[in-house]
């Protein structure tokens, strides 16, 4: 007899609360505030840290499908969520194979405190600057997509300094750190996805947690990539199911018509394409029981381009199968038709995830045409 998760169970039983404001939130692009209040509440920003940390304790696997069944009821807090969620899973996988992590985890779970990243729109080569100062750095920069930047209370992020990328924590509250309310999109519009600015920023040499060279592939890449893309598409694979779900329920009255169990197909094709390639990608993480290899990341990164595509396939396929009805908003798949596209944009958005697994095939190192 198949159990359901607890986390699971919580989204079911949180879920309606956020559905009752989605479409206010989609309306006015305002930052689901009201859900992370939520979350904060019932512990969800702490799900995914180990119990004798303080945190939940939800399995890797349990995490990605709480943040898939919450996409179900509203995409844009369910996506926030999972970009803090990313973050800590990396940080858990540090801690569980004896390299610092500890004492963010505990501070995440002590203070049920929200964490927002840039790490992605960075990539490889990161921006902005850092100048060496009497005991640590002074960072200016501009960071964009701050998922959730409204509500969080750290940053995690990246710089430049001296030829090398700096990575380190910023407190969201520290002199020189400002929002510039400037996330106006298609969809998702309630992730308050807003550019965040450093200007002048001092940053304690404590708060560097990893130095790379700027312009190339470093091994902590690895980790980061064979854990987040299976948390940040899992709204996604959430989007296409609720699509569905929507669709098949506005056609059964239409079963009859010619070509309405055609569509259906379609849909349920797309929709099992969507959940394939996303299962395989938590499958890889393995409960954080891997060690990096460029060969897994690379697995998931081509795993994450095909689970976009058929998301957006699973939805565009449900509104053609709802009809005429689907196209008006307060049906709910027009919102989740927008919510979806989003997913390209997440890393690696396809063309430069061709080129960097391309570069691989061929032998060359992933950043450049180098023979690696």
């Amino acid at each position: 007899m198949e159990t359901t998760s607890p986390w699971v169970a919580l989204a079911r039983e949180i879920g309606p609360k956020l559905a009752e404001r989605a479409a206010t939130h989609d309306a006015d692009g305002s930052f689901v505030a009201d859900a992370y209040r939520v979350f904060a509440g019932r512990r969800l920003f702490s799900m995914a840290i180990p119990k004798e940390l303080g945190g939940g304790g939800a399995s890797f696997a349990e995490t990605c499908d709480t943040l898939r069944e919450l996409a179900k009821f509203d995409a844009s807090p369910a996506l926030a969520l999972s970009m803090h969620t990313h973050l800590v899973a990396a940080t858990v996988w540090k801690h569980r194979h004896g390299k610092p992590g500890e004492a963010l985890l505990r501070k995440v779970a002590d203070g049920e405190i929200a964490l927002v990243s840039t790490g992605a729109s960075d990539w490889i080569d990161s921006n902005g600057t850092m100048k060496r100062v009497e005991g640590g750095y002074r960072v200016t920069a501009r960071k964009i997509f701050g998922s959730g930047s409204p509500a969080a209370a750290m940053m995690l992020t990246s710089a430049r300094c001296d030829g090398e990328v700096l990575h380190f924590a910023v407190p969201m509250s520290a002199q020189g750190v400002s929002i510039a309310s400037d996330w106006d999109a298609c969809g998702m519009r309630g992730t308050g996805s807003h550019t965040i600015a450093l200007d002048d920023v001092f940053v304690p040499e404590s708060a560097i947690s990893v130095r790379r060279s700027a312009g190339k592939w470093d091994p902590s890449w690895s980790v980061v990539l064979t854990v987040a893309p299976p948390i940040y598409m899992a709204p996604y694979v959430g989007i296409a199911e609720r699509a569905a779900e929507l669709a098949f329920a506005s056609a059964r009255q239409n079963a009859d018509v010619a070509h309405v169990p055609l569509l259906a197909g379609e849909v349920e094709v797309e929709l099992a394409a969507t959940r394939t390639a996303w299962r395989a990608m938590v499958a890889s993480a393995n409960e954080y029981d891997f060690a990096p290899a460029l060969e897994t990341a690379n697995a998931q990164l081509v795993q994450k381009t095909l689970c976009a595509r058929a998301a957006i396939a699973t939805v565009e396929k449900a509104m053609q199968l709802a009809g005429g009805r689907g196209y008006f908003r307060p049906f709910g798949l027009e919102r989740l038709l927008r919510d979806v596209h989003a997913a390209p944009y997440h890393a690696l958005p396809e063309k430069r995830q061709h080129e960097f697994s391309g570069r691989i095939a061929l032998g060359r190192d992933p950043i450049t045409n180098q023979p690696s």
